[in-house]
């Protein structure tokens, strides 16, 4: 369906063209977000920036989680998922992944603050939404930093999943839902991890992005 993230971001932000006149915020979940909040970003010709949350693994199971937490300390945990974890391991894994929020943010993002959400119409993108535990930690940062809309992007969601997460934003724009849905991967021709040195490279070609949609809006105080 998608030849890789940059073609599912160009198509993701020809979709979400209607918001441009609200001049929003885009911010990418990475890593796998990135290149598709950075497509987005430049058909909006706004600012883009990244928001760190993590999936919480299953100690046996990394591939697999009961939740996830944002870099503001939102949590959210699968009721049912959560009950098989003990509360001890719960606390290690959350401290295990407050570390690599922590590393993240100095790696990707130099140490720099989010940008501003309070009272901004917020567009969240990663390049696809399996069980949606990052998606709603990240969800609830922006909610409780007061974001006045938050609408979700992504090539690809369950229908399910996408009901659900419509349910507590403003808005949900998911280009496709297969109705067999396996993997966020499934929908891609060229699938792979993002490294650190990749995503570092995208955001430093982001920045004038940014600087430019800061230019052009009297919203932006700072670039």
């Amino acid at each position: 369906m998608f030849r890789d993230r940059t073609h599912a971001g160009r198509e993701l932000g020809r979709a979400l063209l209607h918001y441009q006149k609200e001049h929003p915020l885009v911010l990418a979940v990475p890593k796998g977000g990135l290149e598709v909040g950075y497509q987005v970003a430049r058909a909006l010709n706004t600012r883009f920036s990244i928001v760190i949350s993590r999936k919480l693994p299953f100690p046996d199971n990394p591939e697999s989680g009961f939740g996830a937490i944002a870099e503001d300390g939102s949590i959210f945990l699968i009721k049912n998922a959560a009950g098989w974890v003990s509360k001890e391991e719960i606390e290690d894994i959350i401290r295990e992944q407050q570390q690599e929020i922590l590393r993240r943010i100095q790696v990707l993002r130099n140490n720099e603050p989010l940008p501003g959400i309070k009272g901004k119409t917020v567009i969240l993108v990663d390049d696809g939404i399996a069980m949606g535990s990052t998606m709603r930690a990240t969800i609830q940062l922006c909610k409780n930093k007061q974001a006045k809309k938050i609408i979700v992007a992504a090539p690809v969601a369950s229908p399910s999943m996408a009901r659900r997460i419509g349910r507590i934003v403003d808005d949900i724009v998911i280009l496709e839902q297969p109705p067999l849905f396996r993997a966020v991967a499934q929908v891609y021709e060229y699938w792979y991890d993002v490294s650190d040195q990749e995503a570092i490279s995208l955001l430093k070609k982001a920045e004038e992005t940014s600087r430019s949609a800061t230019r052009i809006s009297g919203d932006w105080k700072r670039p």
